[in-house]
């Protein structure tokens, strides 16, 4: 069972991350993002610590992500020679339009299933949450 989740849960985030590539957005920088517009303003090396990448392979994500007006790079106060990545207001907005995409094309998918069907997908999402959280 666990083995058939892990493969689904795949697939399910493969089919929604269409919605992510009709915005231009790769996984890695809607993964970025994500981490910045969640967690505030970072330095590059804890971001890239954070999404498991070198710090020159996040620079260049964020170079990317910064010349498309998603982010921009601030002096860090903690750090006279260190800059932090902060996400902007159009970088917010196309996060938050990203995850409604995706939300919207996950719906329209659980909208095929009959009422005893959803039923059982939601008891089955608040198990996987369980499971989720430890």
């Amino acid at each position: 069972m666990a083995d058939r989740l892990h493969v689904l849960a795949l697939h399910l985030l493969r089919r929604l991350r269409e919605e992510d590539d009709a915005l231009g957005l790769s996984p890695p920088r809607v993964a970025a993002l994500t981490a910045v517009v969640e967690d505030g303003p970072m330095p590059i090396g804890a971001l890239a610590a954070d999404q498991g990448v070198s710090a020159p392979t996040m620079s260049r994500l964020v170079d990317g992500l910064e010349r498309d007006g998603l982010v921009r790079r601030e002096p860090d106060p903690d750090d006279a020679r260190g800059v932090r990545v902060r996400a902007t207001p159009r970088g917010a907005r196309t996060l938050e339009r990203s995850r409604r995409r995706r939300t919207r094309a996950l719906a329209e998918r659980l909208g095929d299933l009959e009422p005893e069907e959803l039923g059982a997908v939601a008891r089955g999402v608040e198990l996987i949450e369980r499971v989720a959280r430890g």
